[in-house]
């Protein structure tokens, strides 16, 4: 099954890509999109027997390698 993991920047960080594309979304012509964060996604292959085993792997995974809890979020979708 997979894991997968979705990492953005906590509300109020400042998100330069997310802005940057924002602003050239507005430029092409995408006048309908009034906000645009960046983040990261990681996609796991896992050999866990459940979904539970998965995820609780996948979070602890997400909170000692992928994420830095200061400034990020994140995410965990399972698919079998």
């Amino acid at each position: 099954m997979k894991a997968i993991v979705n990492v953005f920047l906590k509300e109020g960080i400042l998100d330069p890509q997310g802005k940057a594309t924002l602003h050239a979304l507005a430029a092409l012509g995408f006048s309908n999109v009034s906000d645009a964060r960046a983040g990261k996604r990681f996609v796991l292959q896992m050999s866990s027997e459940t979904i539970g085993e998965a995820e609780e792997e996948a979070d602890k995974i997400a909170k000692e390698a992928l994420v830095n809890a200061v400034i990020e979020d994140y995410s965990i979708d399972i698919e079998p």
